[in-house]
């Protein structure tokens, strides 16, 4: 009991701040005391927020306090001291070399019972006592004495490791957690996000989908009943010219009929007149003879004349030729119809066209075989390779004549017309245009109407050792680039972009035409270095895609 008594006193006339005996001791006006240097050390922290409170209350003063030292508790210090209520602690409870001594301990110290994590701080039982009485000591974390606290701040955090490591692995885990599950939230959010656009993007193309067929089964019903229309009217305008040449057969059979019966009959009775006549020149009565005579030798007015006029072979032929005329004119204007009726189907493009390719292995992707067709080459042009090469010759070659023939300018076009995305390669030497150009691009002549580039049906890059120019519609623009002998054109028809580019290690654009095509595209080239003799070194060459 005596014992409890001086653990009482002690902490009675103890400074809540430094936890030891207190030394010129102060009373505040909230009623605590403390050592005159702990509280005006604490207080000289707190000048710079101008407010002043105590360590134990929390009481804000506005003005700092006075300090007056407490006459009253001083004595009562000094007395405790006279009269050894301070209890001296046993042998045993001071700190040993292998000990954890308390880090508040004046002199010699008194063995640690705890080390604060929070504070890293070890305290002997009496300087631990705030950590049970204090609020705010209360959530510091505990553990046994420990002499390298230091040790349990974690480097990367600059937060205090536990010492118990499934417990800090358990925390560490949860702030993880924490940490991650927002992640995963914002991460649903956008997946979900996404999920919603991706629903109604989908609903959208459901809705298109329904829509195009709607438009295409009332495309096809409407084609069909316009073909039908065009049909009857084609039977009709037959059955009308057949019943029109059944007709005048008839009525031209009936007259020749009426005729050659009336030259008939007029045979038979000149027959009878003959055998009369006959009869009569056998008459040997001459009175008789004379008297018959007159009756006998009038002859009746004849009912045609001397001559038939008859068109030898010439009869319905002309009907045939004008039909004929009229079949070739239809078949015009439907070839014609057809290219319109194609573009028109190229044109239906519900989603927007993809962006251009940038790499040569996404650009291979819309490779087409391409080849020259030898009906459209000049006769100085000789074509190889399964005609997809062609070579300057001086020699005119045999090639029979042919309308879609380039009779002057040294061209030829490809076989295949181009449509949609396309993307070809051309291996050059010498002086060759590269270009593109509509099917009925005239062919026969000297004028820049058959020229590639000096019209409005073609475009054409020419290319030559030292520059690239691009012609259109007798326009020239300079193209600057790095110089190669491979030209890889890119054509989207329906997007109206026609590019061209140099292909080495890399893809270079050389040049970009946006423009609205009307047609199909045909591939073109162009030789225009005439005097460029060697016959191995003029030449251009339409890759086969791998």
């Amino acid at each position: 009991m005596a014992q409890r008594g001086v653990q009482v006193e002690e902490r009675t006339f103890s400074c809540p701040i430094c936890l030891d005996l207190l030394k010129d001791p102060v009373t505040i006006p909230c009623g605590h005391s403390y050592c005159m240097d702990c509280i005006k050390t604490h207080w000289d922290g707190e000048d710079q927020r101008g407010i002043h409170n105590c360590p134990q209350c929390r009481k804000t003063f506005m003005l700092r306090p006075v300090l007056e030292k407490n006459i009253m508790l001083a004595e009562l210090v000094e007395e405790m001291k006279k009269t050894g209520l301070q209890a001296a602690p046993d042998d045993h409870c001071y700190a040993g070399p292998e000990d954890v001594a308390c880090d508040v301990c004046t002199g010699r110290k008194l063995k640690a019972i705890k080390s604060c994590l929070v504070c890293l701080v070890s305290y002997c039982e009496k300087h631990l006592q705030p950590h049970y009485d204090v609020a705010q000591f209360k959530k510091h974390k505990l553990v046994d004495p420990s002499k390298n606290l230091q040790q349990h701040i974690c480097s990367r955090h600059d937060e205090v490791m536990k010492i118990l490591e499934d417990e800090y692995e358990q925390m560490s885990a949860a702030a993880e957690r924490a940490e991650k599950q927002k992640e995963l939230e914002v991460s649903r959010q956008e997946i979900q996000q996404r999920i919603q656009d991706g629903e109604k993007d989908v609903k959208l193309l459901q809705q298109e989908v329904e829509a195009i067929n709607v438009s295409a089964d009332e495309a096809v019903e409407d084609s069909e009943k316009i073909f039908t229309q065009l049909i009857r009217l084609i039977q009709k305008r037959s059955s009308d010219v057949k019943q029109q040449i059944r007709s005048q057969q008839e009525t031209e059979v009936s007259r020749v009929k009426e005729l050659q019966e009336k030259l008939e009959q007029e045979i038979t009775e000149l027959k009878r007149k003959d055998g009369e006549l006959e009869q009569l020149s056998h008459t040997e009565d001459h009175s008789q003879f004379l008297h018959n005579y007159p009756s006998l030798s009038a002859l009746s007015q004849s009912t045609h004349s001397s001559s038939i006029n008859i068109r030898p072979l010439r009869y319905f032929e002309d009907v045939t030729a004008a039909v004929s005329e009229t079949r070739d004119k239809l078949q015009e204007i439907l070839t014609e119809t057809w290219t319109n009726i194609s573009l028109a189907l190229t044109d239906v493009d519900v989603l927007l066209s993809e962006p251009e390719p940038k790499s040569r292995a996404d650009f291979l992707k819309y490779s087409k075989e391409i080849t020259l067709d030898p009906n459209t080459a000049n006769t100085h042009l000789l074509l190889s390779d399964e005609n997809r090469k062609a070579i300057i010759t001086y020699e005119e070659q045999s090639f029979s004549g042919h309308p879609e023939r380039f009779t002057h300018w040294w061209q030829v076009l490809s076989r295949e017309s181009l449509t949609g995305r396309c993307y070809w390669e051309v291996e050059w030497r010498g002086g060759v245009c590269i270009a593109v150009a509509y099917k009925n691009i005239s062919k026969a002549g000297t004028s820049d109407e058959c020229r590639y580039g000096f019209n409005t049906k073609s475009w054409s890059l020419r290319c030559d050792a030292n520059n690239y120019r691009f012609y259109h519609n007798q326009v020239l623009t300079e193209v600057s680039g790095p110089p190669s002998s491979r030209v890889g054109v890119y054509l989207d028809h329906r997007a109206g972009f026609l590019s061209f580019y140099s292909v080495s290690e890399t893809m270079t654009l050389l040049h970009r035409v946006q423009t609205t095509f009307t047609q199909p595209l045909h591939a073109g080239l162009r030789f225009f270095n005439y005097l460029f003799k060697d016959p191995h070194g003029n030449f251009a060459e339409i890759i086969k895609p791998n």
